[in-house]
């Protein structure tokens, strides 16, 4: 039995000759199934099936901000980021208050290498919401790339200070003081992290790497190993292992140079 409160939404199939042949009544439950569906669906990776969902929620509803969010947010996974701004920006239209709209319009705007709009878009999403961390992280992100470190560096610093939990934002801190081969700076910071989180595996691949980049042989096979028994299967363990096989031969060459003198 149909809820009295229910709002009907109309589906209509349309054949090849362009005529309504069929109308179909449909409740805002029936809405609701498809829309949850589709967030199901895109939480649990399948980003096709909750394209077909989302577009048969718009169907029912044309004017549901999360629905546009939830497809833009699926089109991003599917690298299809002209489209899922389109339909970010239609979600943004109808709801210009929510800060993840932008937030992630921003992150598709990175991933298309158009790092100034995406600092417009992270910078409006800071101005309806000052406490999204991962918004801040990111905005400083996009400076790094449009070649500004040091308004980068002030956006590390000011999470930092007022969020000293938030470890993301230290370790890229000490990745650009890495860049800029402020290696015994950086590895302190990274030193820092692990104080508060011995699991942090980017701390110990940073540490490697500043003491890698300092000669300090011993000191980075340590800290390398350490991070390829927390991450063996990380993106940076074919670099890790190259770079130990390497401090091993000068370990042994310089051994064996010991023994001859």
């Amino acid at each position: 039995m149909k809820n009295k409160n229910s709002k009907d939404y109309t589906s209509a199939v349309v054949h090849n000759n362009g005529k309504i042949n069929n109308i179909v009544s449909m409740s805002k439950e029936d809405f609701l199934k498809y829309t949850s569906r589709a967030d199901y669906l895109r939480t649990v990776g399948q980003y096709k099936e909750s394209v077909s969902c989302y577009l048969q929620s718009i169907m029912l509803d044309r004017n549901n901000p999360a629905t546009y969010l939830g497809l833009g947010k699926s089109y991003k996974y599917l690298n299809s980021y002209d489209k899922a701004i389109k339909n970010l920006e239609k979600s943004a239209e109808i709801n210009p208050e929510n800060y993840e709209v932008y937030y992630e319009m921003g992150i598709c705007y990175l991933l298309k290498s158009m790092p100034e709009k995406a600092i417009q878009c992270f910078q409006k999403s800071i101005m309806l919401d000052r406490t999204q961390l991962d918004v801040q992280l990111q905005l400083a992100l996009a400076h790094e790339i449009v070649d500004e470190p040091e308004m980068a560096m002030k956006i590390y610093d000011k999470i930092i200070e007022e969020n000293p939990s938030y470890l993301k934002a230290s370790s890229h801190k000490a990745a650009l003081l890495v860049c800029q081969g402020k290696y015994i700076e950086a590895s302190k910071l990274f030193f820092d992290i692990l104080k508060k989180n011995k699991d942090f595996h980017r701390a110990y691949f940073g540490i490697g790497v500043c003491f890698d980049n300092m000669k300090k042989i011993s000191e980075a096979k340590r800290y390398y190993s350490k991070f390829l028994k927390l991450k063996p299967n990380s993106s940076h363990a074919d670099y890790v292992k190259t770079r130990l096989n390497s401090l091993k031969e000068k370990s042994s060459a310089h051994i064996n140079h010991l023994e001859l003198v």
